[in-house]
């Protein structure tokens, strides 16, 4: 968008109604309107290039591989600027080589081809380069259950109780930093031996982890092309699967080698795939997994999520991992990887390559089959869409030290206050301000779009609310506040806002068939007023009420309004006419204190009847002449009464039928109710007394019982008293004389 800075002496540019705002267009319709070419303040983006050191294999002790290394830009918000950056792979680069092993029990005919593996993996990085180094590292899993037997001995020895040659169980263990000596090399490996742990997976993530941050301990240069090569013949451990063993704190990203162990290994998780590759990319490292084929789609998946990696087939003794190096490591070079750091808010980056064979994208451009020596080019698009300030970015090959620090700054303000002479007072503002870019700024006691109003003694924060409804926007953003009073700008269609704060217009009333209003009716402040014989939010229905007639001819029972020949129906009654009401009040409950005083003068009702139950017509049957939907409901007295209601035209309006004949209950029969309630009572007794009586006869019956247990087991002694006389009886017959 162009800004028009005219202001002319026959007439000001915004028409009458205009807000300021339409001064901004693009320059056709500025030109258009009857603005001059010269009026139109248009600022360009403005490119500097800061810095920009030629490519070179060697600049101070250097390499400079992209140009440029700093630009600085500003910008109007919205439009784009390109700009090109050039790469150039520099021939014999320094390369660091850390070679991360698998020392699970699988691996341990692999182990014994690397430890004569120093010759030939030298020879194959001196194709490469003059300036290579070699590291060593290896790892297995956590030391604890379930991924590690914690049985004390077999910590000690985790291999199979044949093999001698074997280490105690570790994670990840750092065994030689990065060295050009082959020699040093061999003599670390062959020191190695094999370990073992419980599961299929292995903890690599955790030692790639600590090999990409623990950057003193490997020895990584700040300068080289830096490769992390793990073998290994198993799957991984990822974030999450440390719960299995009671882990629970995450992995923090940080260093933690002590004595070249990894310590936190059974403190923290395995890191997530997203942290691992957040930290190769952000030391700059590239990664070959050398893997065997049962795990090679595994690893092609991982491949996918980690930037600059590439996998290959490892044979089953490793035989060919030097191979594998190398072809892995010209695949990594020849692809080429521009992308940025995070970006500022609200800013797009696109790139273009330039190149036989580039992938246009707005994350990266990529340029794939390049060369050493080969010189490519990617055009890179910036936009910043809103006002910003000193915000910058870093765009860097993948893998590669060097980076493009790009500073935005933006131009939001005009730059017209300089264009001419200012003029102040300017009769354009009434002789109380000054033009900046064609728009009046007035002086201290003057406001308004021209400083047509001067406020005297009143205060501008008094008169500016009372243009705000309901403490809202001022003039609800369609107009100014001038003097205390809105004054309207125009609507697109040209028409003007009104109202006391600009709240209405003709223009947005709601449409039927794409036609405001429907074409029946006019739009008056946001709400259709419709022509006769329509109706309708839109307008959109012919005023009628046939569909809303009834048998009886009335509109909707008495229960609704018909609109758009439709019943409305109130309090729950439903369509089509308003005839039944499912959630209502069943009336033969409702009704029941009426149905008393009309139909036996009884109840709350009696006093009053006429008045309280004027809505409902009654009489008195002695039977139904019909059958159908019949209440019952029992009243004051106590009687069940019998009777039928139908609902009338209207909400409360019933028409009922009583059956003369209530259903009394007979009154009480007091002798029977007495004579029972003496029987029941001296049954009771009785049975009291017989359960008294019981009571005490068992209790007799458990003391008898035990006493004839005690008689039983009581031992009585049968030895004779020695003082005891039998006592002797002599009986004399008087007249016996003795004789024959």
């Amino acid at each position: 968008m162009l800004h028009c800075s005219a202001h002319r002496t026959d007439g000001n540019f915004t028409k009458a109604g205009e807000q300021d705002a339409v001064r901004c267009n693009t320059r056709a319709n500025l030109i258009s309107k009857g603005c001059k070419e010269n009026e139109i303040i248009s600022p360009p983006n403005k490119l500097n290039i800061a810095k920009n050191d030629p490519l070179s294999a060697s600049e101070n002790g250097q390499v400079v591989q992209m140009r440029p290394q700093k630009i600085d830009l500003d910008l109007r918000p919205g439009l784009p600027v390109s700009f090109n950056v050039s790469f150039k792979a520099a021939e014999g680069h320094p390369v660091d080589l850390y070679y991360l092993m698998d020392l699970s029990y699988s691996m341990k005919d692999d182990l014994a081809n690397v430890k004569v593996l120093g010759t030939d993996l030298f020879a194959a990085l001196r194709k490469i380069t003059n300036h290579a180094r070699i590291g060593f590292g290896a790892f297995v899993d956590k030391t604890v259950l379930p991924y590690t037997n914690t049985n004390k001995e077999k910590l000690l020895k985790p291999c199979d109780e044949n093999d001698q040659q074997c280490q105690a169980a570790f994670g990840y263990r750092h065994v030689l930093s990065l060295t050009p000596n082959k020699n040093d090399f061999e003599a670390e490996v062959k020191k190695q031996f094999i370990s073992g742990n419980l599961d299929s997976p292995e903890g690599s993530l955790d030692a790639m982890m600590q090999a990409a941050v623990c950057e003193d301990k490997i020895g990584w240069n700040s300068n080289s092309t830096r490769l992390i090569v793990l073998t290994t013949d198993a799957g991984f451990h990822m974030a999450g699967d440390g719960k299995l063993a009671g882990i629970l704190e995450p992995n923090d990203e940080q260093c933690h080698m002590e004595n070249n162990l990894y310590v936190k290994s059974t403190e923290m998780d395995y890191p997530s795939v997203g942290q691992l590759a957040t930290q190769l990319e952000k030391n700059r490292i590239q990664t070959i997994f050398a893997v065997t084929q049962n795990v090679e789609s595994v690893y092609k998946e991982l491949s996918k999520m980690i930037p600059k990696s590439e996998v290959g087939v490892l044979s089953s003794d490793s035989k060919n991992v030097v191979e594998l190096i190398e072809k892995a490591y010209y695949a990594l070079s020849s692809k080429v990887t521009i992308t940025h750091d995070s970006l500022p808010e609200n800013v797009r980056v696109v790139y273009r390559p330039i190149c036989s064979h580039g992938e246009k994208s707005e994350k990266q451009g990529v340029c794939d089959q390049v060369h050493v020596g080969d010189e490519v080019i990617f055009e890179i698009t910036v936009t910043a869409d809103s006002c910003m300030e000193n915000e910058f970015f870093t765009i860097s090959p993948r893998g590669i030290k060097d980076t493009l620090t790009v500073t935005i700054n933006t131009t939001c303000k005009c730059q017209c206050d300089t264009a001419g002479p200012i003029v102040d007072p300017h009769p354009h503002c009434n002789n109380s301000g000054s033009i900046s870019c064609g728009i009046c700024r007035c002086n201290k006691g003057h406001v308004g779009q021209f400083c047509n109003c001067k406020i005297g003694d009143k205060d501008e924060h008094t008169l500016r609310a009372s243009c705000q409804k309901d403490n809202g926007t001022e003039c609800e953003g369609r107009g100014d506040c001038v003097c205390g009073r809105c004054e309207c700008h125009n609507t697109d269609s040209g028409s003007q806002y009104y109202g006391p704060y600009c709240e209405c217009d003709d223009d947005h009333c709601e449409k039927f068939q794409n036609q405001q209003c429907g074409g029946k009716g006019k739009c008056k402040c946001g709400k259709c007023e419709c022509n006769p014989g329509f109706e309708g939010s839109a307008c959109q229905c012919k005023t009628s009420d046939e569909a809303c007639r009834t048998i009886n001819n009335s509109v909707c029972n008495g229960r609704g309004s018909c609109k758009c020949n439709q019943c409305e129906c109130r309090g729950g009654y439903q369509r089509p006419h308003c005839l039944e009401c499912p959630g209502c009040t069943d009336p033969c409950q409702t009704k029941v204190n009426c149905i008393e005083c009309l139909g036996f003068e009884s109840g709350p009702f009696k006093k009053n009847c006429s008045e309280a139950c004027k809505t409902i017509s009654s009489k008195i049957v002695e039977k139904f002449p019909f059958k159908s939907k019949e209440c019952k409901q029992k009243d004051s007295e106590g009687c069940w009464m019998t009777f039928k209601l139908v609902q009338l035209v209207g909400e409360d309006n019933y028409e009922a039928e009583i059956l003369k004949q209530r259903e009394c209950p007979p009154p009480p029969n007091f002798i029977a109710i007495i004579g029972g309630s003496v029987a029941a009572v001296a049954l009771i007794g009785i049975l009291l007394l017989m359960l008294i009586k019981l009571l005490l006869y068992m209790k007799d019956l458990k003391e008898f019982r035990k006493f004839e247990n005690e008689k039983k087991k009581s031992k009585w002694a049968e030895a004779d008293n020695p003082l005891f006389q039998t006592a002797t009886t002599t009986v004399a017959n008087p007249t016996f004389t003795g004789g024959d």
